[in-house]
């Protein structure tokens, strides 16, 4: 990767549960000011709190360009729901939604829905790959100009431009089409965690962007490298995805010099990489990585959101705009054009030799 490549930078939002969207909304106003790509909101069944992917559609009205990520949990939720719900997101926000693919593997968790056990991390990861590959078959089952809507012929759909899927996976079937039309971006984006383990596989085979956790530039461009040739042996392109290092960020002292190697930070429960410092050090470490070609960019989780945000877009990224590091405008209106990513060819119009 040449140190020409352009910066990406997403952040998390969530924190402990809020109940008030206007929460939600004035983080996520806040890092579309500094021109984030996108933020992510966090979720999961193990813990209290409101339904990321429905808090994101309440801020998706409320915001312009930032592109929004609501982790979905594959592992108790239909593929079909999963798809519809999504796709509506993008709807709603005109393009710029992306979802963060996560599992649930305790036995707690299993016992909230009643209908199995909790399973081993490497079978769910693999449930959870089907689910995005349904998903993005479901995205094309639709094509572009499907619906008609001629009052005079009473045509709403050309049915030629429907596809059902057929779709049979280790744990469900899909029959198809989708209810939803093809959402904006044609493919939603797709987040998942690839430092390691099960979701590896998954990632370089379903992603378009790939979290990463490290400690050094070094190690960071290892997993982006491996990252990249996984996926070129699912037949993908490598500059298809975007490799984030996932860092945990404490600016709680701004005046206070960082720990010497990010490891240095106290355990976190994700087992994450921490970094505690002041916006000018972060500035300093995002860009000596990014121009080392070890990395993409940053996925950014404040310790504090309402406080770290306010450092980081204030502090960090103006500082990275300043030296023209980072973009100070949005250049398009969805996502995948913030992330740089093509908007996907449907399937089915490919196959038919419409597309």
């Amino acid at each position: 990767m040449s140190a020409t490549t352009a910066l990406h930078l997403a952040a998390e939002i969530g924190g402990p549960p809020q109940y008030d969207a206007r929460h939600y909304v004035e983080l996520a106003r806040l890092a579309e000011r500094g021109a984030l790509d996108f933020v992510t909101l966090g979720d999961s069944f193990a813990r209290p709190g409101l339904d990321a992917l429905a808090v994101l559609s309440r801020v998706a009205p409320a915001t312009r360009r930032i592109g929004l990520v609501p982790t979905v949990t594959t592992t108790y939720t239909e593929p079909f729901h999963v798809s519809s719900a999504v796709a509506t997101l993008d709807w709603v926000s005109c393009g710029r939604a992306g979802w963060n693919a996560e599992v649930s593997t305790t036995e707690a968790e299993a016992r909230l829905f009643g209908r199995r056990s909790a399973a081993p991390a490497a079978e769910l990861w693999r449930e959870a790959g089907e689910t995005a590959d349904v998903s993005a078959r479901l995205w094309d089952s639709w094509e572009d100009g499907a619906e008609i809507r001629d009052v005079a012929t009473g045509r709403f759909i050309d049915r030629d431009k429907l596809h059902h899927v057929d779709f049979e996976g280790a744990t469900f079937t899909v029959r198809g089409p989708a209810i939803v039309p093809r959402p904006p971006q044609g493919h939603p984006v797709t987040v998942i965690d690839g430092t390691g383990g099960a979701s590896q596989e998954a990632a370089a085979r379903h992603a378009d962007v790939v979290l990463v956790r490290a400690t050094a530039p070094e190690q960071a461009a290892g997993i982006r490298a491996d990252v990249r040739r996984r996926a070129a042996a699912y037949g993908r392109h490598p500059d298809s995805l975007r490799v984030l290092v996932a860092l945990t960020v404490d600016l709680g002292d701004a005046e206070t010099a960082p720990e010497p190697g990010l490891e240095s930070g106290p355990p976190l429960a994700a087992g994450g990489s921490y970094y505690r410092g002041g916006p000018v050090d972060l500035a300093e470490l995002i860009a000596r990585w990014h121009r080392a070609g070890a990395v993409d960019g940053f996925h950014l989780t404040p310790i504090t959101p309402e406080r770290d945000l306010e450092r980081i877009v204030n502090g960090t990224v103006a500082l990275l705009q300043h030296r023209s590091l980072f973009r100070t405008f949005y250049p398009g209106g969805t996502l995948r054009e913030h992330l740089g990513l093509a908007r996907p060819a449907n399937r089915y119009a490919l196959a038919e030799g419409r597309a």
